[in-house]
């Protein structure tokens, strides 16, 4: 039977690529669907699963259970077209089986200078395209392998004078089987809520016809299109081949964790991960992942480095995500264990 593992860790998630088709364009808040955590990012983005580091605020709310003290997080990532995009976040056990975290996600376009058609060089007024979203998380280990989560989050689009906002959920569990520390974690992100844009950018000056005297050229409003949130669903399955909790193989100074994620999504085609991690002593990590049926992603590499001080523990993680034509990403992330 264990022979049979890596084939089900493999395989068993591929059932959801099938019968696909892309209708990219029809969601907004795009920027919900990058991926935060260099761990995680390192991973190809496996990590319903695992969904053990600060991180998991944005992959699975229950995962925040695994988190037996206080800790805070940090990402930050250099996008394409000089976009920055970060993510904050801070965990907080309540009690044995309670535990709460408050994050916050930005992106963010820097300043550019408008132009007209009178002034195609620039008039000397800037303006810069910002999305945020902030939200908690609640999450209850319901029994020893079994949690569940909940994020409730505030999302906002500002481009320019013009502004979109709505509430939205996130809603994850997370199961220990028993058997070789398999564990399955699902979770279903953006539900509910859709966006439309609206300021005093989208007032102009209506004149039903000119040839009539006595127009006052009053304002007219324009209305633009709703758009539902990227509803994101995930389903992933990890388990310790090496090392770790109950794994196939025993080893004291070697972990290697293999994880793969299906992931179905409102605007476009469902996508599969495959990821994995080698650790030595818990201290030194290096990470690989792979990308199946992303436009332009594939391979991402990450590394990491947990540094003890005391009772507490200060973890560094690299990732390095490739994007074909458009370039590479270099992702980092900062996590304090308090």
């Amino acid at each position: 039977m264990k022979k049979y593992i890596l084939i089900i860790l493999l395989l068993l998630p591929t059932s959801i690529l099938a019968g696909g088709f892309s209708k990219v364009g029809t969601a907004a808040a795009q920027f919900l669907k990058i991926g935060v955590g260099a761990r995680a990012m390192g991973m190809g983005g496996s990590f319903t699963a695992i969904a053990n580091d600060v991180s998991t605020i944005y992959w699975n709310p229950a995962g925040i259970a695994n988190l037996d003290r206080t800790s805070i997080g940090f990402t930050h990532s250099q996008w394409f077209a000089d976009i920055s995009h970060d993510f904050a976040g801070v965990v907080v056990p309540v009690s044995s089986s309670d535990f709460l975290a408050v994050h916050a996600t930005t992106l963010n376009t820097g300043e550019q200078e408008v132009t007209t058609v009178a002034n195609p060089d620039g008039t000397g007024i800037f303006y810069d395209v910002r999305d945020l979203a902030i939200g908690v998380s609640y999450s209850r280990q319901l029994t020893d392998r079994f949690a569940v989560g909940l994020s409730a989050k505030y999302v906002m689009q500002t481009l320019y004078n013009v502004q979109a906002s709505s509430l939205t959920l996130d809603i994850g569990s997370y199961l220990r089987t028993g058997f070789h520390n398999l564990i399955i974690g699902m979770a279903i992100s953006n539900f509910g809520g859709s966006m439309q844009l609206d300021g005093r950018d989208l007032i102009t000056i209506a004149d039903v016809n000119s040839s009539f005297r006595g127009n006052y050229n009053p304002d007219a409003r324009l209305t633009t299109q709703e758009y539902p949130l990227p509803l994101i669903f995930r389903v992933g399955l990890a388990m310790d081949v090496v090392g770790g909790k109950d794994p196939v193989i025993q080893s004291d100074d070697y972990r290697f964790t293999l994880a793969t994620e299906g992931t179905h999504l409102n605007d476009n085609n469902e996508r599969f991960n495959i990821g994995s991690e080698l650790s030595w002593t818990e201290t030194v990590f290096v990470r690989a992942g792979y990308k199946v049926n992303y436009d332009t992603e594939k391979w991402t590499l990450g590394v990491g480095v947990h540094i003890p001080f005391g009772n507490q523990e200060v973890v560094f993680d690299y990732a390095y995500i490739e994007f074909d034509n458009l370039g590479n990403v270099s992702q980092f992330s900062l996590e304090l264990q308090l």
